[in-house]
Formats: structure tokens, C-alpha cells, sequence
């Protein structure tokens, strides 16, 4: 367990990304994972309002009370970017995200969310407006943290001054950002800003969308997302001659070791100082716990070190 920076909140170093539950997961395929996550002392699940139009919020909403109770898991979920007619639309105003934040809770079925947090940075908004939409969640005690997703350093440190100017605001416990070997821009800003500001990073697609696995070392295989069209336009960036050369290195560095590939990824993005938890997804139970395996090893320095030159 790490704490979120500052703050109170808890989480398990590893959290369940939950945006293919509802779609791509059925409800007794998404409860099995569940059950293998608390089972390995997890307690972070990740949803939004867009996984699965919603449906993912739904399967989880269907396992409290029944797989675990309210208490015992952190729930956390995300508002401000809708698909209407698959168009991508951002709206963080303040009538916008409330409005969200109630369907979110009903299709859950609990009266609070652990951490609430924007989606994506909205230039159309004024930041405040969006700001004030936390205050609102945070106070009414329908959200226990709030936090942020892919914001840039500058609008990072934005938000945090502005709800630390005056402590009647909700404080940002966290912000929630791509990274991996794949993917280090956040190293530029994000972990400076993190560090200073004292929030807690939470890491998704640590496995590089998938691909850091291996899995497309030799093709597309027919069951991977890059084969299914909702997803492929996330996979495909990281199918280029310089990630190859990264995926090959973790796979000798896992082969030298007796791990798998996915197990090097992990531990190496789970134990970058700075992130709190990193996210994981899976479609299937199995494929889950041998995710969660990579929680027995730890890396070596020297190869953390060769990891790190390799991805730069």
C-alpha cells in the first residue's frame, strides 16, 4: 500500500483498470478478476463514465455487497469526456461534471466515490469552473479525494495553486498519466511537478497499451486489441521500430532473469519513484493473475538501469 502523495488516501501499488468491463469483459469474467485482484491484497478499482458507455460503473456497481463491501475497496472514476455518436466531446463545466457525477453514483449503486477525478484538460471551460465541480463533490461528501487525468505539467501545477489558495477547496490528491517504457514523456514535467506539489501519480497503460507484453513481437494475434477496432488506434503508436527495440529488451532482460516480459514492464513502472499505483487491465481472469505475479519480483539495479538507457 502507498499513500497519494499528501493525502490520506491508501492505495495498493498495483490498481484494476476496469475500462473494458461491461464491453469486452462480461459480468462473470469481470468478477473474476475482481476476486483474483482482492485475493492478491489489491484494492484500487479504476472505472470511468466512458468505459463501456457506462457499463463498466454498472459491473462494479453489481459486485458491492456481494464480492466485497463498500469499505474495504477504493473506487475510483473519472468525468468530462463523453462519445456522443463516437464523436470524443470534453465538457468540464461545473453543470456538465455534477450532472455526471449523480448518474455515476446510481449506476454504481453507493453514495461516494474514494477518488473523483477530471478526465482531460477542457480549454473551452474556465479551469475554475471545473475546479468549483470538485469543491462541490468534495464538500457534499460524495467524494471522499478528488484528482486529475492528463493534464500537462503547467496545468497541473494550475489546478493544485488554485485549490491550495484557499483551504475551504478540495485538494488534488493525484494525477492520472500515461507512462511506461513505451511512453516517458510525463518525466519531463508531470514527475517534477508531482514532486513538488506533493500529489500522488497513478500510471496507466504501464504496460505500454499492451504491448510491452510481447505479445506483438510476431504479428497481431486475433484475440489482442489491436485486432479489434475500437481499439487498434491505441496500439498501433507504440507498433514502431523504436518501441521494437525497447519490447526486445525487456524480453531479454525477462528471459535473463526468469521472468515474463510483462512482469519486467510492471515492476520497472511500479517502482519509478513518484507513482503511487500503477493501472493494469485485463480481459480475462487468468490473464490478470499472471499480471499480479510480477508483485513477487523486484528488479535489479543494473538492469533497471540498462532498461532505463534502452527506453530513452
Amino acid at each position: 500500500m502507498r499513500r497519494a502523495g499528501k493525502s490520506g488516501l491508501t492505495l495498493s501499488r498495483i490498481g484494476l483498470g476496469t475500462m473494458t468491463w461491461g464491453r469486452d469483459t462480461d459480468a462473470h469474467e469481470a468478477a473474476d478478476q475482481c476476486r483474483a485482484y482482492i485475493e492478491a491484497g489489491g484494492n484500487f478499482l479504476d472505472t470511468s463514465a466512458t468505459y463501456g458507455d457506462g457499463d463498466s460503473e454498472r459491473v462494479i456497481g453489481g459486485l458491492i455487497g456481494t464480492l466485497f463491501k463498500r469499505e474495504e475497496v477504493v473506487i475510483a472514476s473519472k468525468a468530462g469526456v463523453t462519445y456522443p455518436e463516437g464523436n470524443r466531446i470534453i465538457n468540464n463545466s461545473r453543470a456538465s461534471l455534477i450532472a455526471e457525477l449523480d448518474k455515476t453514483l446510481n449506476r454504481l449503486e453507493t453514495d461516494y466515490l474514494d477518488l473523483w477525478q477530471i478526465h482531460s484538460w477542457d480549454p473551452n471551460n474556465p479551469l475554475e469552473d471545473t475546479l468549483s465541480a470538485l469543491d462541490y463533490a468534495y464538500s457534499s461528501g460524495k467524494a471522499r479525494y478528488v484528482g486529475i487525468c492528463n493534464f500537462s505539467g503547467w496545468q497541473t501545477a494550475r489546478a493544485v495553486t488554485l485549490q491550495e489558495s484557499n483551504s475551504a477547496k478540495a485538494p488534488i490528491t493525484s494525477i492520472q498519466i500515461e507512462y511506461s517504457l513505451l511512453n516517458r514523456d510525463a518525466e519531463v514535467e508531470i514527475f517534477p511537478c508531482s514532486d513538488d506539489t506533493d500529489i500522488g501519480i497513478l500510471a496507466w497503460a504501464p504496460l505500454g497499451r499492451g504491448v510491452l507484453t510481447g505479445k506483438y513481437r510476431n504479428g497481431i494475434p486475433s484475440d489482442s486489441r489491436a485486432a479489434a477496432p475500437h481499439f487498434v488506434k491505441h496500439v498501433e503508436p507504440y507498433l514502431d521500430a523504436h518501441s521494437s527495440k525497447i519490447v526486445e529488451a525487456v524480453a531479454v532482460a525477462a528471459e535473463g532473469l526468469g521472468f515474463a516480459p510483462l512482469e519486467v514492464a510492471l515492476a520497472w513502472v511500479r517502482d519509478t519513484p513518484g507513482v503511487t499505483s500503477a493501472i493494469v487491465g485485463a480481459r480475462t481472469g487468468a490473464q490478470l493473475r499472471g499480471i499480479l505475479r510480477s508483485e513477487e519480483i523486484s528488479l535489479p539495479i543494473v538492469v533497471r538501469d540498462a532498461l532505463n538507457e534502452v527506453s530513452l
